[in-house]
């Protein structure tokens, strides 16, 4: 009897466990048996190994093999771990080299003429594996570029199971294929930045506040009818933020290799922008799945911009499920047996008409929706969600006369908004320092107004204390217009808010309502 082992990554979320695959050889009744916990797909990989072996050249012993995937109480999914089993048991009948397959991690599904297809999410397995102090993988041709990006990490890209083998020191005769091209999957969603912010014709308050937004990450609400250039303005946010960071081009990468999009041979440094249609359901918006937990458009917008338009059109319910990400950052969906957890720490903006008609308000127009009908159409925002979003700024339509006005006068341009928002990020980061925040929208309240020492005090919030005591504003308002006080204080390079930079802040707050 002799055990091989090799490892496989076992993906929940975004977060990836080093799983050992052990593989026994005994001289029983010939059979295949996967122990430790797999689901369907997974148990199904005893008839793709063995064809697959046989197939490419490496036939597995007619004896009785037995797989077990440890931790055994772990949940495992999908056919990745085909490679894994399939050398493992090589190994234990002494056709490979036994310490070979143990330093190196596999991952990849094997064909039925042993083939290696591509999976998705090789980028997350990679990095759980580097981090779990792993420095080799072997993955199919066909994600090797993606599972390059990982740092610090070889990689391996086989073709088939035959060539795996071989490197593993495997005396088979060579048999050259065709590696399965990589999965090309189209994201549907809106490019990242679309035209330049001179475009937008006057509105220079809903530019200020898309300016703001950006430069201290905060949400955005906008409410106009249409054709105002609501969903204009939104689009261009993208284009103004400033560029990610190494980690955070990884995790926005990994998520969409484990959403199934493609990721590419370089890193993007730019922010995602997500624009789901209003027929999207809760799963859809946050993620779910009844056996592989996939990340939902909320998720795939992390580090950029998620985009709601037509907000009023969203059933509640999806609308809602985005309340606690906005506060935390992170979405846990839970399973009967397993939880995953994905990060969401994105810039919600969301755009509405101010009825269902979307006239009312506008000069001339013709109207009929009542009061009752305008205040139950704006109504399916819940106040708790509007209660978390910072800005909220009324979009008129913009007049002949102003038209004329921006065609002489063109407004600030993405490349210039960009700078801005740059600078003073940089400020607000200097003034985190030694915090695990790096934006003004990330302070906690409790923390700026103790022991961060930010409130400014005095008359500077003397408008803002009394919109508290009347109930105009909660607790939470108050501390988001503090935020967004500095932000602008941060744009217009004061060392502190003063009176009229939280007199901004407040009436941006409260812009719509008043």
């Amino acid at each position: 009897m002799s055990v091989a082992r090799t490892r496989s990554v076992a993906l929940l979320g975004l977060a990836g466990s080093i799983v050992e695959v052990e593989a026994d050889l005994s001289s029983q009744l010939p059979g295949f048996v996967i122990i430790g916990l797999p689901d369907a797909a997974l148990g199904e990989a005893r008839e793709r190994v063995r064809s697959a072996a046989m197939n490419a050249g490496c036939p597995l012993p007619n004896r009785k093999l037995t797989v077990n995937l440890s931790p055994a109480a772990l949940p495992k999914h999908g056919s990745g771990f085909d490679l894994a089993i399939a050398l493992a048991c090589l190994a234990a009948s002494g056709d490979v080299s036994v310490d070979s397959v143990d330093r190196v991690v596999h991952l990849g599904e094997l064909g039925l003429d042993g083939r290696l297809r591509p999976i998705h999410g090789i980028l997350p397995a990679v990095l759980a594996a580097a981090r779990a102090g792993h420095d080799t993988v072997m993955v199919p041709e066909a994600n090797a570029v993606e599972a390059a990006l990982v740092p610090g990490i070889e990689v391996i890209g086989v073709a088939s199971l035959l060539e795996a083998a071989i490197r593993h020191g495997g005396r088979f005769d060579e048999c050259p294929v065709e590696p399965v091209p990589a999965l090309v999957q189209s994201d549907g969603t809106l490019p990242a930045a679309v035209g330049d912010l001179a475009d937008v014709a006057g509105n220079h308050e809903a530019v200020e506040a898309l300016l703001t937004a950006a430069a201290g990450g905060h949400h955005l609400f906008m409410l106009g009818p249409p054709g105002a250039g609501k969903t204009m303005l939104a689009s261009r946010l993208p284009g103004i933020l400033p560029d990610l960071d190494a980690d955070a081009a990884l995790e926005v990468a990994s998520i969409r290799s484990l959403s199934g999009l493609p990721v590419g041979g370089d890193l993007s440094q730019r922010p995602p922008f997500e624009a789901p249609h209003h027929t999207a359901s809760a799963a859809a918006m946050v993620g779910g799945g009844s056996r592989v937990i996939r990340p939902g458009a909320a998720v795939r917008a992390t580090h950029g911009v998620l985009f709601l338009d037509e907000a009023p059109e969203f059933p509640s319910s999806v609308l809602d499920v985005l309340r606690q990400p906005l506060e935390s950052g992170t979405i846990a969906i839970h399973r009967a047996n397993a939880v995953a957890s994905f990060p969401a720490r994105f810039q919600l903006v969301i755009a509405a008409n101010p009825c269902p008609c979307g006239n009312a308000g506008v000069k001339d127009s013709s109207c009929t929706c009542t009061p009752v009908m305008r205040r139950r159409y704006l109504a399916r925002i819940s106040g708790p969600l509007l209660d978390r979003i910072d800005l909220q700024v009324p979009v008129p339509r913009i007049t002949a006369a102003a038209l004329r006005v921006a065609d002489e006068r063109p407004g600030l341009s993405s490349a210039e908004a960009r700078t801005r928002v740059v600078e003073a990020r940089a400020v607000a980061l200097e003034r985190l320092r030694g915090t695990p925040w790096r934006t003004n929208a990330e302070m906690p309240g409790p923390w700026l107004r103790g022991a961060g020492r930010l409130h400014p005090g005095g008359r500077a919030t003397a408008a803002l204390d009394r919109a508290l005591e009347r109930g105009g504003i909660t607790m939470r308002g108050y501390d988001r217009v503090l935020k967004t006080a500095w932000t602008i204080a941060d744009l217009d390079g004061a060392t502190a808010p003063g009176a009229g930079h939280v007199g901004r802040a407040l009436l941006f707050r409260k812009g719509i309502t008043q």
